[in-house]
């Protein structure tokens, strides 16, 4: 197949080939909008994992922050393959499926 394509992204190419059409790197998905990091809760859908991502949310009339945490549904190429407690970075793109909207470009830290 050749090099991977850059994505437009500060981010690693994978070393490994895949040919996944939903693939940014060896495959035609356009990547856009937001770029978020968040760890690997669950992996057991074919392609897909779950990324929980903790954030702060303020609460203007007690001038606090609370932490809130969310789930998001993310697609997982092969030449990725992001495996349960690997810290990942996803990306938002167009939807894939029912509930996926990002995919995941890259692994931060192994675990």
């Amino acid at each position: 197949m050749g090099k991977a394509r850059d994505i437009g992204l500060d981010v690693q190419p994978p070393e490994e080939e895949c040919d996944d059409e939903n693939c940014p790197f060896h495959g035609k998905l356009p990547i856009r909008g937001q770029i978020l990091v968040g760890e690997v809760i669950k992996d057991r859908a074919p392609k897909t994992v779950v990324v929980k991502r903790e954030y702060l949310k303020k609460i203007r009339k007690y001038e606090r922050y609370e932490r809130r945490t969310s789930k998001i549904h993310a697609h997982n190429p092969p030449c990725i393959n992001a495996k349960v407690g690997d810290i990942v970075k996803i990306a938002e793109c167009r939807p894939i499926s029912k509930t996926k909207s990002f995919v995941v470009v890259e692994k931060i830290r192994k675990e």
